[in-house]
């Protein structure tokens, strides 16, 4: 493998075996691709918001002659970028204009002639808009929107189980569901009638709808029904025979074939051999005895031709009088429905006997009764009705994955078709569920991932757009067809407010709408990843069973079948597997290798759900021989959903790598294949709690997937283009982009800023800091600054640590994990949180309030702080209780006299009755205030604070639009100057010019002339660009805020809290191995080995046998050799050795393994890359085991043996505390530790006094709330068992709700008289008025 020079700074030695056909996709395209389909132009009009007009427009007025139609739309851009939105606290969009034409049409000439024509742009709200990494920003907060994995439309076919009746009787259903618009069921009863409800109301017989579709009772026996077809004789019948309906019946009589043979005697049971019997002797006819007819159906009305009496109507059971009646009137054929037991039941006849209609009429007033119960049924009304349940394209659609599966569910050979249903659609329903219920087909398989789409942003998005736009066509007809509309533009007609609400709606509050979890680069990831079957369309907690929630065979590839969370929502929310992928339908797809004739090609196909049942599919670590062949004969695989074991020649798709069933979270996790699944669950799920640490240290023992993730994030600087670093500071990277990549006519510079100290959505901390230095040549895609939890483009949740299993006097009992104070003194687990509080002014009925200085009954100390506008200045240590903002706020309670309210008016003085409202740190906060923000209303005057942090952006955006300028007119000068070398300037002469008469020169050359003037150009370009962009900026900083009435001024202070690791905190592994810190044990306390050196933590190894996450062990031993190597390299450099040795040593290590497929060509590096490489690895070198392709055992063995470590991992420890040996030999090696978003300092809190609920007079509870601990029932049971009585009975009145009792034992407190007289509680007084709220008068009986 080629490496860049920036990738050779380190290099993770890989143990995978598998060769790599195909790189992980782009790990966000998910949403991107979604979104750029909603907001993209489709000329086909099928997606997006092209759609959307397309199905509302063009609006009618009700008489027909006026109309609105759709043009064309366009997006414009949006105001203000994605960081100035979340610093302003506004949502990032885009506003949308559309072109509409309003058509009038003359109404005294003929139909169609048009009057008038007016085109016009209108504004029609504005559309959030995704940033680059596929979140949104609303109201200053960044949210993701979740993907949703619901039922997709199309026909589906299932039973009850045996459930519904009491009999255990299997009643099966079928259900027709749209995209919108009404569903469609039908079901059998117990008695095997087939009934039909529309969007699940009342059922009514199948045969109404049919009737209903204009079929009559003819039509619809003969639609399901096969004849049989007798002669009517003196005295007897003869049947027309079709040997093969008689197949399992028992005969009633003798059977003869042709020529008169006995075949089958009465009383016996026909079998297939008597069939074939038949056959072969071509009998056609039966003679059957005239009483075999009796019971059986006839299939159509017998009518006697002189008298025109209906002698048998059609689906009447015939008797031996009709026979005769027959007969008599000179008929001498009769058909019976066909219908047996076994595989022809006689549902429709039964149902067609239970359904009281005769005509469509009937049948469609039964449908509107239904519908519209206690409605009068017009017979309008009741066309219309069922007209608009499946017929019309407005109400209804199955949509085009609908129409696709319904066809295919059905074995119609086209995918596409109409939206609406057609009579034969229902038809076909109807027989199919007809031929499941005789045994001819299968249910479906709801959970099967063919019958569930994904539904994306894209897609929730358009819908939701949709509706608003519904809403608008109502109001735009009404108002066609109101009045004179020749004065009238399309802008009159159009109220673009339904819509805005409609969107804004989504995303701000719908369920799938979510806060992103921005914990660290994963879990954004993750977030933008998940698959949720919630919300709106989809299943609720509480309804959804086992089965949907359970791995289901063609989850493989497609859903990662290990993370989910636990809990209520388990098995609801899944994550996407790596190689995953919507297809056109929104059905989820996974890539296969092809493989011909048992030879593996690297061809990649796609293939969904509904495909991959077809084919034979091997897995990814088959044995493959030198010309790509299978090995093996025999070969495990994956058909029809069951695993079997198949030929090589019968294979004919094999998996593109091992990780291609688990998601990017799980296949982070090293030796994942030697976990437990559950902890494997727990290990996935933590990594998304990592809190970014202040130095990210990248993983010993990794997977190899860690740089995809950081790069994929976003959360990382990549190079857009090749070039060399010219400048790099704290801030700003600048790279000279290599000439071959330049588009004709620009600069050739590539400026990066940095993100400097946000805050992100849980508080934790996002920095970037530049990881490469000046003249540094790059590629594209390289890594070129560092983001939070990421180390040199490697994603970094937590830290090394050398740990050792062994008990340590009872302080790692029950997973409590011993740290060392080393590790809190080298800072290895501080993190950085940075917290936004506000504080808001606004307007009251008394006046308005004010941040100010000049705060009541407050100290001179307590203001230290604060600047003269009352806000505290940036720097400041500030602890709980401290003032950040000092405000007043109006009190109301003195009624003014008129004198003083003039006085008031005239000298404008301050109501002197101000209460104190100013914002303070919360308890138990203490940090550093890192930034302030003032948001002023417009025309409300700037306070000096507010002017000076203006001046100070305005000062900053000149200074950094200034740099970018020079930077890129040095660019433009640099390329003149070459110029004009290159036409026999010398160098001296150059030096005389002044720098920007450069560009004026006249040279003789015309071609370069030319080149020379476009260069000035380019320059004047770009000074006109930077003024025209500095005052844009200039604005944007220097104009009023847009606040919510009622807010004169919003100030937000960030505060930085720094938090050290401290007993009580949580930390885990990548296995599910978590705990918490019991105690930080002094160093020279620690077991340490026999060099000397001490361990950082010390973890239980009972944790490692029951939890069966063995996982966590071969980390370790293969972390110690990392470390290990890491050493003796390190010793290398210190002693200086020959940088041939250290050349050969890296590249032994980076050669160990069997058929390990990395090479890395240390040959070719130069001596410096050896020595950066080398000083690289000197923490350790990194390695990565990819799951189920890592490293064997046997492969670790050799590690850490070319480390100078003992085989079996196991090291002798010393106690620290007496210096004595352990008795036995220990694991002891490095383990990838996080620290997880559950510290101690959030959770833990204690109080005295404080608030009490207004009800029951009881504390408040909860941490926010600065409320008490609940003293519930089992605790009474506890200090009752001890006999405390005392003890109880102030628990359970001064301490809570005796609210006279506390105030007195406050006072005997403060006075030193330590009694206490406990009175009633108030709770027992809620219960005397809920009693007299009965009805019931209780009185309390004071004596």
């Amino acid at each position: 493998m080629v490496y860049s020079y920036s990738e050779k700074k380190r290099i993770r030695k890989d143990f995978g075996k598998r060769p790599k056909v195909l790189d992980i996709p782009y790990l966000l395209s998910i949403q991107l691709d979604s979104f750029k389909k909603f907001t993209d132009h489709d000329p086909t009009g099928e997606r997006g918001l092209e759609a959307a007009f397309r199905s509302v427009f063009p609006i009618k007025s009700f008489s027909g002659y006026s109309e609105l139609q759709y043009v064309s739309y366009k997006l414009g851009e949006p105001v203000f970028d994605v960081k100035e939105c979340q610093i302003r606290g506004v949502t990032y969009s885009a506003p949308l204009r559309v072109k509409l034409r309003m058509v009038l049409f003359d109404r005294e000439a003929a139909a169609g002639t048009v009057k008038d024509i007016k085109e016009q742009e209108v504004y029609m709200g504005d559309i959030p808009m995704m940033t680059n990494n596929g979140t949104f920003v609303i109201n200053g907060t960044e949210r993701v929107i979740v993907s949703q994995l619901h039922r997709s439309p199309g026909v589906f076919f299932d039973h009850d189980r045996g459930k519904t009746h009491s009999s255990g009787k299997v009643l099966y259903n079928a259900r027709i569901i749209p995209y919108r618009g009404s569903w469609l069921d039908f079901e059998f009863d117990p008695k095997d009638a087939l009934f039909v409800r529309i969007d699940r109301r009342r059922k009514l017989p199948a045969t109404i709808i049919l009737r209903a579709l204009e079929y009559s009772t003819q039509d619809i026996l003969d639609l399901f029904f096969e004849r049989i077809e007798f002669k009517i004789k003196k005295d007897s019948l003869v049947m027309a025979l079709v040997p093969d309906r008689l197949r399992g019946e028992t005969a009633g009589y003798d059977i003869k074939d042709a020529e008169g043979a006995l075949l089958v005697e009465a009383g016996r049971r026909i079998t297939a051999r008597h069939i074939k019997q038949l056959e072969k002797t071509n009998t056609t006819e039966l003679e059957v005895p005239v009483d075999y007819i009796v019971g059986k159906y006839a299939a159509q009305d017998y009518i006697d031709e002189d008298t025109g009496e209906v002698l048998v109507t059609a689906n009447s059971e015939i008797t031996l009088e009709d026979l005769a009646k027959l007969s008599l009137a000179g008929i001498k054929n009769i058909d019976t429905l066909f219908i047996n037991d076994l595989d022809h039941g006689a549902y429709i006849a039964d149902t067609l006997r239970i359904d009281s209609t005769t005509n469509r009429l009937e049948a469609l007033v039964e449908i509107y009764r239904m519908m519209r119960p206690g409605e009068p049924p017009t017979k309008d009304a009741a066309e219309g009705l069922f007209q608009n349940l499946f017929f019309s394209e407005e109400r209804y659609d199955l949509s085009k994955v609908g129409r696709m599966k319904f066809n295919r569910r059905l074995e119609i050979a086209e995918d596409e078709g109409n939206g609406v249903l057609s009579k034969e659609d229902i038809v076909s329903v109807m027989k199919k569920i007809i031929e499941i219920r005789n045994g001819y087909d299968e249910v479906d398989d709801i959970d099967h991932l063919g019958n569930r789409r994904i539904r994306s942003v894209g897609e929730m998005a358009e819908n939701q757009f949709r509706v608003g736009l519904v809403r608008v066509e109502r109001a735009v007809r009404e108002r066609l067809s109101l009045g004179d509309l020749n004065e009238l533009m399309p802008q009159d007609l159009i109220n673009a407010k339904p819509i805005s609400a409609a969107v804004k709606e989504f995303f701000g509050s719908s369920q799938l709408s979510q806060f992103m979890d921005q914990n660290n680069p994963l879990s954004e990831v993750t977030h933008k990843r998940r698959i949720s079957a919630l919300g709106p369309g989809g299943l609720t907690r509480e309804r959804a069973g086992f089965e949907v929630r359970d791995v289901h065979p063609t989850h493989y590839g497609r859903l990662c079948p290990i993370e989910t969370p636990e809990g209520p929502n388990i098995g609801l929310i899944n994550s996407l597997a790596s190689f995953a992928r919507t297809n056109s339908y929104g059905f989820l797809e996974t890539p296969y290798r092809k493989v011909v004739d048992g030879v593996i090609t690297d061809d990649v196909e796609y293939l969904s759900a509904i495909e991959e049942g077809r084919y034979v599919i091997a897995q990814a670590n088959i044995e493959v021989d030198a010309d790509g062949r299978m090995a093996e004969e025999q070969i495990a695989c994956r058909h029809k959903g069951e695993s079997t074991f198949m030929r090589a020649a019968d294979v004919q798709y094999m998996d593109v790598s091992p990780q291609q069933i688990i998601s990017v979270a799980a296949s982070l996790i090293p030796f994942l294949e030697h976990d437990d699944a559950n902890r494997a669950l727990m290990g996935a799920n933590m990594q998304r709690q990592a809190v970014p640490t202040l130095r990210a240290d990248k993983p010993l023992v990794g997977t190899g997937i860690e740089r995809t993730l950081a790069v994929d994030s976003g959360v990382v600087v990549a190079a857009k283009r090749g070039g060399v670093v010219d400048y790099v500071d704290a801030s700003r990277i600048v790279v000279k982009v290599n000439e071959d990549e330049l588009h004709a006519g620009e600069a050739g510079i590539d400026i990066y800023n940095l993100t400097k100290y946000t805050r992100s959505n849980q508080n934790t901390c996002i920095n970037q800091r530049p990881c490469c230095s000046v003249g540094e040549p790059v590629v594209r895609g390289d890594v070129l600054a560092d983001g939070p939890s990421t180390d040199l483009g490697d994603l970094a949740l937590g830290q090394n640590m050398r740990i050792a299993f062994m008990p340590w006097n009872g302080y790692n009992f029950e997973d409590s994990i011993l740290i060392s104070e080393r590790v809190a003194q080298e800072d290895r687990f501080t993190t950085i949180h940075i917290q936004e509080l506000s504080c808001i002014a606004r307007d009251t009925k008394l006046g308005s309030e004010e941040i100010t200085a000049d705060i009541p009954n407050v100290g001179e100390s307590a203001l230290s702080k604060l600047d003269e506008s009352g806000i505290v200045y940036i720097g400041a240590e500030v602890k709980g209780g401290d003032i950040l903002v000092g405000k007043v706020t109006p009190k109301g309670e003195t009624q003014l006299t008129p004198e003083e309210k003039l006085l008031r008016a005239i000298f404008g003085e301050k109501a002197s009755d101000v209460k104190d409202s100013s914002l303070r740190v919360p308890n138990s906060v203490k940090g550093t205030i890192i930034d302030v923000q003032v948001f002023t209303r417009d025309g409300v005057e700037k306070d000096k604070r507010a002017l000076e942090i203006e001046d100070m952006h305005v000062r900053q955006a000149r200074k950094d639009l200034g740099e970018e300028f020079k930077i890129l007119e040095e660019g433009v000068l640099g390329r003149a100057r070459n110029l004009l070398l290159s036409v026999g300037y010398s160098e001296a002469k150059l030096a005389e010019i002044p720098r920007k008469d450069v560009l004026i020169q006249v040279i003789d050359d015309e071609t370069k002339q030319t080149e020379l003037e476009q260069l000035a150009e380019q320059h004047e370009e770009l000074k006109a660009d930077f003024d025209k962009t500095f005052e844009i900026k200039r604005r944007k900083i220097t104009q009023g805020d847009d606040l919510a009435p009622g807010v004169l001024k919003i100030v937000k202070v960030y505060l930085a809290v720094k938090r050290t690791i401290q007993p009580g905190d949580k930390m885990a592994g990548r296995h599910g191995n978590k705990g918490v810190i019991s105690k930080i044990c002094p160093v020279e306390d620690m077991p340490y080995d026999e060099e000397g050196n001490p361990v950082d933590i010390v973890l239980n190894p009972l944790g490692v046998p029951s939890r069966m996450n063995i996982g966590q062990v071969l980390e370790v031993h293969m972390g110690a050799a990392a470390k290990g190597i890491g050493n003796k390299i390190t010793a290398m450099l210190e002693e200086q050795r020959e940088i041939a040795e250290l050349r050969g040593y890296i590249k032994q290590v980076y050669e160990l393994g069997d058929d390990v497929l990395q090479r890395v060509d240390i040959d070719s590096f130069t001596d410096d890359e050896v020595v950066r490489l080398a000083t690289n690895l000197k923490g350790g070198i990194p390695i990565a085991t990819p799951a189920f392709d890592g490293a064997k055992e046997k492969e670790i063995k050799q590690m850490l043996a070319l480390a100078g470590l003992p085989e079996s991992g196991q090291l002798t420890l010393c106690d620290g505390r007496t210096g004595n040996e352990f008795e036995r030999k220990v694991t002891v090696g490095y383990m990838y530790m996080l620290k997880l978003n559950h510290l101690v300092d959030d959770k833990m809190h204690a109080r005295s006094t404080g608030s009490y609920s207004l009800v029951t007079q009881q504390p408040l509870g909860g941490k926010a709330q600065f409320g008490g601990q609940r003293f519930g029932e089992m605790e009474v049971w506890a200090l009752e068992a001890y006999g405390a009585a005392y003890t109880l009975q102030e628990m359970l009145t001064v301490k809570s709700d005796d609210v006279n009792g506390r105030t007195q034992m406050y006072k005997n407190i403060v006075d030193g008289n330590h009694q206490m007289q406990p009175g009633m509680p108030e709770s027992f007084n809620v219960l005397l008025k809920e009693i007299r709220s009965l009805g019931i008068n209780i009185e309390l009986d004071q004596e």
